[in-house]
């Protein structure tokens, strides 16, 4: 029974392609008591995967936080898969304002402490004590009321590129940061003020209005279904948006934009910009803002530091990395005294700049961050079993097509990185050959180290 990711990012991105199947990017969560959180996860993974689901989940004895990407044809499918379980009947799935086919690509399900991590001690009040739901047009409503005092939930990051005006945007970088400094902010209005907070798609102000509740605030509220839901029903209703900007989110995408407004510059050269990277340095990985012609010229760095690395021969990149924690690599979320023109906390309602909101579907595909890394198409030969280090020569066990002399070949690993050759020779089954089969031993020079987690791809393209 699979439980776990058999292929990588690149390969599921080529089924994807050549599957060409629309796909719908979507997210839920629910607050639940689950006794084994385990075996939840576990019968969670057979089912989806069998649907061809992909995504980031978190379960708990709390609950399941998801953001998932589904084949569209699948969609009832995988309802039925959330029937299942009773406090999941009728949930409301989030889906996304832009779907991309490349929203996710692995399926990832984890077991944590908590659904979101908010730092609290949930025996200490009452979670199911929360704020009132409003949809989008009460709480356009409440936002006119000079008593209201509305703050954003989300991390600098996020608010940077997309805010509801006149929002408080703490300069946070993870929720649990953010709670105290809004009670010590707030104090002197618990019970004359209206508390509206929204997050991108509801689930921390679950909690959020629960423990601001708890901390004498008599007026809490809270945007049902977060600023995904929000930006649904103003297009569908009509109605006006007071969310200004692009709304960031936690998949390749990086972003989905609400209105054509650009609020942000790019951390480099300051001009108009809200799309987000992450430095192509594999020792820094830092999540920043950088317009088009930056990301030519730094070729994705944040920093001419950065760009310097990227150029250097692969081991001594593995040399200056190793040993550093670099925490999550796509989301890292530290800020750089190199970004000159990142803004936190206290933002701006202005508009900058207008997006073009003609842009085509094939051209929002190619800026997106994810064709950036899928550079090549190719195929899983096998898996790396010894480096030879005195001959320097690699041995590789062919579990998937022939190899062939002459085949221009990747190896591919975490440490290893992603390196390219060209097969000159090789010894099959310790005889030179031309041709390696499915089940054979090969061995052939490489000029690096190769490490037992790396793997053996053909490039086809």
């Amino acid at each position: 029974m699979q439980l776990y990711n058999t292929l990588s990012a690149e390969e599921r991105a080529i089924m994807i392609d050549d599957a060409g199947k629309q796909r719908l990017t979507l997210s839920f969560y629910a607050y639940a008591k689950i006794q084994d959180p385990k075996k939840f996860r576990d019968d969670l993974f057979v089912a989806w995967n069998k649907l061809d689901a992909l995504g980031r989940i978190y379960v708990a004895n709390e609950g399941i936080n998801a953001q998932m990407s589904i084949p569209e044809e699948n969609l009832e499918a995988f309802r039925e898969t959330l029937e299942v379980y009773d406090f999941m009947k009728g949930i409301r799935l989030n889906e996304a304002v832009e779907h991309d086919d490349h929203s996710f690509l692995k399926l990832t399900i984890k077991v944590r402490d908590k659904i979101v991590a908010d730092g609290l001690n949930d025996e200490t009040f009452d979670v199911t004590d929360i704020g009132v739901h409003l949809k989008a047009a009460a709480f356009n409503e409440i936002l006119d009321d000079p008593n209201t005092i509305v703050v954003d939930f989300r991390n600098h990051y996020e608010s940077e590129v997309g805010h509801f005006k006149g929002a408080i945007t703490p300069d946070v970088e993870t929720f649990r940061e953010s709670l105290p400094i809004i009670n010590d902010q707030l104090q002197n209005h618990k019970e004359d003020k209206n508390l509206v907070m929204y997050c991108t798609g509801g689930i921390r102000c679950e909690k959020a209005s629960a423990y601001f509740k708890h901390q004498g605030f008599k007026n809490v509220f809270q945007l049902e279904g977060g600023i995904i839901n929000y930006a649904k029903q103003i297009e569908a209703e009509g109605l006006e948006s007071k969310f200004i900007g692009k709304n960031f989110v936690f998949d390749n995408r990086l972003g989905e934009r609400i209105t054509d407004d650009i609020i942000s510059q790019c951390h480099q050269c300051g001009k108009p910009c809200d799309n987000h990277t992450n430095c192509e340095n594999d020792g820094c990985h830092l999540l920043f803002i950088q317009c088009d012609d930056c990301k030519a010229a730094m070729e994705n760095c944040c920093s001419t530091e950065c760009l310097e690395v990227i150029h250097l021969p692969l081991v001594d990149q593995v040399r200056l990395r190793t040993g550093k924690q670099v925490g999550n690599k796509v989301f890292r979320k530290g800020k750089s005294e190199n970004l000159k023109f990142k803004h936190s906390g206290e933002l701006s309602n202005n508009s900058l700049a207008t997006a073009n909101p003609n842009i085509s579907e094939q051209e929002k595909q190619k800026q997106a961050d994810i064709r950036q890394k899928i550079k090549v198409k190719k195929v899983l030969l096998g898996k790396a079993e010894h480096y030879y280090v005195k001959a320097k020569v690699g041995l590789f066990t062919i579990e998937n097509q022939e190899l062939n002399a002459g085949d221009k070949i990747l190896i591919s690993g975490p440490t290893t990185g992603n390196q390219e050759l060209i097969l000159e020779k090789m010894i099959v089954n310790d005889a030179e050959a031309t041709t390696a089969k499915i089940g054979d031993k090969v061995t052939f020079e490489i000029p690096f180290r190769i490490r037992l987690s790396d793997k053996l791809y053909k490039i086809v393209n």
